[in-house]
């Protein structure tokens, strides 16, 4: 069996990606209002800061900080995950197992996945405009001024010029 390794970094930043089983479902953006109300729930009795987020049709992208002194993200996604199962009355989970996380390991770091997920929608060929996909976090950016709403019009480079470095 594969010894998954989790990066805990109490009080760290988080990049996450999850994703259902059904790679064709659109589940999440039909029940995008019941994913957010059991992520503010979640949030209530469990404390996090989502700095960036997109919901997709079948995945979500999310970069959280955890609070000083915690490091526990695991339990947070259990939450919101069976949750929504639960909600749904699904017969079954409709999420993958695990999740992708990777700890944001500096500011440029930070910039460069907020900006994978904001480009994230034209990347999946969802909207010509990064602008135009409702489920993302990229309209708080534009309106505390801190990103243009042409900003992913056309092809762009991530701000470390490639994604991963």
């Amino acid at each position: 069996m594969v010894n998954y390794r989790h990066t805990r970094v109490p009080g760290g930043t988080y990049f996450f990606t999850l994703t259902l089983q059904d790679r064709r479902s659109d589940l999440l953006i039909r029940e995008v209002a019941l994913l957010r109300e059991l992520i503010s729930q979640v949030r209530q009795a469990r404390p996090f800061h989502i700095l960036a987020a997109v919901v997709m049709p079948e995945h979500l992208h999310m970069v959280w900080r955890l609070p000083v002194g915690d490091a526990d993200y695991p339990e947070r996604w259990r939450a919101i995950k069976a949750g929504f199962s639960r909600r749904l009355k699904l017969p079954g989970s409709p999420w993958q197992r695990r999740c992708w996380e990777h700890c944001i390991r500096n500011a440029h770091d930070l910039a460069r996945h907020v900006d994978y997920i904001h480009y994230n929608p034209v990347k999946h060929g969802l909207v010509a405009r990064a602008v135009d996909w409702r489920y993302s976090s990229m309209h708080r950016y534009i309106a505390r001024g801190e990103m243009s709403a042409d900003w992913g019009c056309a092809p762009v480079v991530m701000a470390s010029g490639r994604f991963g470095d």
